[in-house]
């Protein structure tokens, strides 16, 4: 499982030290550094290589894609295929998993390129207020399930917690990791090199998590290079109660 019970005693042995050693010697102020969050906070982006607005919103949650705690998550929707432009990484699904969003957000449109927060809110697709939403988020889960990857890879199990109302579900998102483009050659874009991160390739729902602790069987298709975002997630509100990435 995620491990935190040595992280806290490690921690515990370093300020005892810095204790000790304070005794003897002055220290001077350092400046406050804000510890990453204890949870990851999940970034969801829907955009499209046929939509001219989203290759700056790609750039924006790739700034934030390799911070500590953030699980950047880059899904491409086809719904601006008519532009001219059939996206290379699109899946009718993903198009759907927005437009779940958009139910439990009650928004009005479907806006793309699109930015959801923990499942929780929609967000900017900028630099600053994307940042400003992380730092909400961070904290706001409560003694969230654990999740742990079996050493085999071909399960994982999210230990108990209390579930929402409405109940939880547990999905697997299968993305290649880093960055890659797209030589676009129609469309808004065409002529451009359009770039993303963490590109989601494949979707997954595993099953419901009620609150007690279950095993869940991973995707077997995973290709090499391949990561799986796991994700315990409200059904109602759509708010993700978890992640990790294994």
């Amino acid at each position: 499982m995620k491990v935190r019970g040595w992280i806290t005693g490690a921690a515990a042995l370093v300020v005892g030290a810095f204790a000790a050693g304070g005794a003897a010697q002055p220290t001077r102020a350092r400046p406050a550094v804000a510890p990453p969050p204890s949870e990851p906070v999940v970034i969801e982006l829907f955009t499209a290589q046929g939509c001219a607005g989203c290759p700056d919103a790609n750039r924006a949650v790739e700034a934030v894609a390799a911070e500590p705690g953030v699980i950047a998550l880059t899904y491409a929707v086809d719904y601006w295929d008519y532009l001219g432009w059939s996206d290379t990484f699109a899946r009718p699904e993903f198009a759907a998993r927005q437009q779940t969003y958009r139910q439990a957000l009650k928004l009005r449109a479907l806006p793309t390129p699109q930015v959801i927060v923990d499942g929780a809110r929609q967000s900017q697709a900028r630099p600053e207020p994307l940042q400003a939403a992380i730092t909400a988020e961070i904290g706001r889960r409560a003694a969230p399930p654990e999740i742990e990857f079996r050493q085999s890879g071909d399960a994982v199990g999210v230990g108990s917690g209390r579930p929402p109302a409405g109940g939880a579900e547990v999905w697997a998102v299968v993305f290649v990791p880093g960055p890659q483009e797209v030589e676009v050659a129609r469309g808004d874009n065409r002529g451009q090199t359009v770039r993303h991160v963490n590109v989601v390739r494949r979707l997954t729902r595993l099953g419901d998590w009620t609150g007690r602790p279950a095993l869940f069987r991973l995707p077997a298709e995973r290709e090499e290079g391949e990561a799986v975002a796991v994700l315990v997630q409200a059904k109602a509100d759509r708010r993700i109660l978890t992640a990790a990435v294994g």
